[in-house]
């Protein structure tokens, strides 16, 4: 059993051949997953993805480049999404200063309302972030995110903010970049987080893992990530498989394991 917490099969990449993506995942022992919705054209395929197979979920957020795009109407409209019984998180959110498309104060505001949904509806978060790790840490602690929790996707920064992670309750999300040869701080946090707070994910269609580094990713190589985390720590596939998938039922609250 293996539970993909992470990855976009909304994305426009699958257009041509959805069914036959989700079919190999299932294939190759991926039992379960969560497709993310970010913004106004994947939330509802997201959803309606997720209602369409039993054992994929949904998450429902506003990504951080498009913070620009986000009203209020939005937010309410998430909210009332949330109702839906394969919704299981809100996200992805966070903060992203790569890309310059929405203002870092814009960014901000919109991630501060996302959080106090999430406490307001009682529900985990997921959290995108790129280049901006140190006011992630901050917003999350000053919003007091610590209530919910939730899951630091694609986590790559160092063990020493994993902590930081960790103390407020959030799980830490590997994926494709584990297996990278030069990835020196995501091996090193495979390494050291503590089992029970470890999930694996694609992010599909991107990032994905050696050794179909630049190519279209797909749920189905999850596998290789939980391969190369069994390496790393010295354990066993079906232990990292057991104990991954396990966490995504608590983090998420889904029941029936």
């Amino acid at each position: 059993m293996l539970f993909d917490t992470h990855m976009h099969l909304n994305a426009r990449q699958y257009t041509d051949d959805r069914e036959e993506v989700i079919a190999r995942a299932f294939s190759a022992g991926v039992t379960h997953m969560l497709v993310v919705g970010f913004d106004r054209e994947t939330i509802p395929l997201a959803i309606e993805i997720a209602e369409k197979y039993d054992n994929i979920y949904a998450a429902v957020g506003w990504h951080p480049v498009d913070a620009i795009d986000c009203t209020d109407e939005d937010l309410v409209w998430i909210e009332e999404l949330t109702k839906h019984p394969k919704v299981v998180a809100l996200g992805e959110m966070g903060l992203d200063y790569y890309w310059d498309k929405s203002p870092k104060d814009v960014q901000k505001e919109v991630f501060r309302k996302q959080i106090r949904l999430a406490k307001k509806l009682d529900m985990p978060i997921i959290i995108h972030n790129r280049e901006a790790t140190e006011d992630i840490v901050t917003i999350l602690q000053e919003e007091d995110a610590k209530e919910v929790g939730g899951i630091m996707h694609c986590y790559s920064d160092s063990t020493a903010y994993m902590k930081d992670c960790l103390d407020m309750n959030f799980y830490i999300g590997l994926g494709g970049p584990v297996t990278f040869k030069n990835a020196k701080e995501p091996k090193q946090v495979a390494v050291e987080v503590p089992l029970d707070r470890l999930l694996i994910e694609t992010d599909a269609p991107y990032l994905a893992p050696h050794p179909n580094r630049g190519k279209r990713n797909e749920p189905a190589y999850v596998k290789l990530v939980a391969e190369q985390i069994a390496e790393l720590r010295g354990q066993s596939l079906a232990d990292i498989a057991k104990a991954t998938t396990e966490n995504a039922f608590r983090v998420f609250r889904i029941k029936n394991i």
